[in-house]
């Protein structure tokens, strides 16, 4: 019974560390209407995220020298097959680096080059990866650091739905 105990304790105390830390982690990150996403695409085309309003919509800041980014990869390609989604290669290096990097890695992904972390700085970017989750209406429904859990994202998304 006191094993028990202990391990509810222990459960319950690291539910509430990992919560605080995601609190903390989050504390700066961009809340409300969904700042704008300024600079073209990899392949040229403007970032606007008006043009992906009607439907939820992550928005992913990556880095190409992020080992849990790398570890994300294959969740956000999974995601991108079902919901509209905006990468941001955060301070990454150049856009030829960065194609260089996507080739190499086989991702399909709308990628907007993000070298000088401006638009990292307006959604209040200090770590990657990151997510925000928007609704169709532009507005932020959540956002998280760190890794998160393809599961995690998907019911996100698909509560920002409505």
């Amino acid at each position: 019974m006191v094993s028990r105990w202990r391990s509810l304790l222990v459960g319950g105390a690291a539910a509430v560390l990992f919560f605080a830390l995601q609190a903390f982690l989050n504390r700066d990150l961009a809340s409300g209407h969904a700042p704008a996403i300024e600079g073209p695409t990899l392949d040229g085309r403007p970032a606007a995220l008006d043009s992906l309003r009607g439907r939820p919509v992550l928005v992913y800041f990556w880095a190409s020298w992020c080992s849990i980014c790398r570890a994300m990869e294959g969740k956000v390609s999974s995601l991108a097959g079902d919901y509209p989604v905006l990468t941001l290669a955060f301070q990454s290096g150049d856009a030829a680096e960065v194609a260089r990097y996507v080739k190499d890695r086989s991702l399909d992904w709308r990628v907007v080059l993000d070298a000088d972390g401006v638009n990292g700085e307006r959604y209040g970017i200090r770590g990657v990866p990151a997510f925000f989750v928007l609704g169709p209406d532009g507005t932020i429904r959540s956002r998280s650091v760190g890794f998160t859990p393809e599961w995690m994202l998907r019911l996100r998304l698909w509560l920002a739905a409505g």
